[in-house]
């Protein structure tokens, strides 16, 4: 099933290749195996798509979760800088306390 969405997003992306969520999607799929693909779409992403909010969430997650704490730390404030920017209050409140919880886990 998960190969099946893979091949299906990415014939979608052939025909929308700038297609922000089309990218974030498979980014998603890619996340549970193939970290380097997903991450590097996430990359293509905050470069090519910077305001496609929902990216700075997974992103970030995803940095912290290869323990490059600066980098995911980029992200989260440049997420919450963007979030307050749009008046997108929901992604704000989610970026916000991701990125406390990040700051207490390295703090412990």
């Amino acid at each position: 099933m998960h190969n099946n969405r893979i091949a299906q997003l990415l014939s979608f992306l052939e025909k929308e290749p700038n297609d922000s969520f089309l990218i974030y999607a498979l980014a998603m799929e890619y996340s549970d195996t193939e970290l380097a693909k997903s991450l590097a779409l996430y990359n293509q992403l905050l470069e090519e798509h910077s305001g496609y909010l929902p990216t700075y969430y997974q992103a970030a997650k995803l940095y912290e979760e290869l323990e490059e704490n600066e980098k995911a730390s980029e992200i989260y404030q440049r997420g919450i800088e963007l979030s307050k920017e749009a008046q997108d209050l929901h992604t704000l409140k989610e970026l916000q306390k991701a990125y406390q919880q990040f700051l207490q886990n390295l703090e412990e």
